[in-house]
Parts: C-alpha cells; structure tokens; sequence
C-alpha cells in the first residue's frame, strides 16, 4: 500500500493512509509523533516517517499482550 506513494507526501495523503481526521494529523505533525518538515504553512512528511510511526505503534500494542 505505501509503495504507492511518493517518497514524501501531503497531509492530504496522510489522511488517506491512516484514515484520520485533518485535526488528528496536524496534532501528529506538530507534536512530532510523525517527523516532517514545515516549508511555509505546508507540511511535507516523508514516507519512511508514516511507516516509523505505525511500527512504533504497532509496537506499542503488541507489548500490552506480553
């Protein structure tokens, strides 16, 4: 599925993949849970950061069972 996306991508495209809302992702990008780069008012969020961050959370969940 990300292989379908660009090496860097959108907060528009971000809603796509993690099927947020646009509060949630801008709360993400600013809190830095997802590393980005701010140029302007628009973000730019590399995909190697979306996929850190579902691993980190996938991590997290997995270590509640353990």
């Amino acid at each position: 599925m990300l292989q379908d996306y660009p090496e860097v991508i959108t907060v528009e495209e971000l809603l796509d993949i993690l099927l947020i809302g646009r509060n949630s992702a801008y709360r993400l990008l600013r809190s830095g849970e997802i590393k980005s780069i701010k140029i302007g008012h628009t973000y730019r969020i590399p995909i190697l950061s979306v996929k850190e961050f579902i691993l980190s959370k996938a991590r997290m969940d997995l270590s509640k069972y353990m």
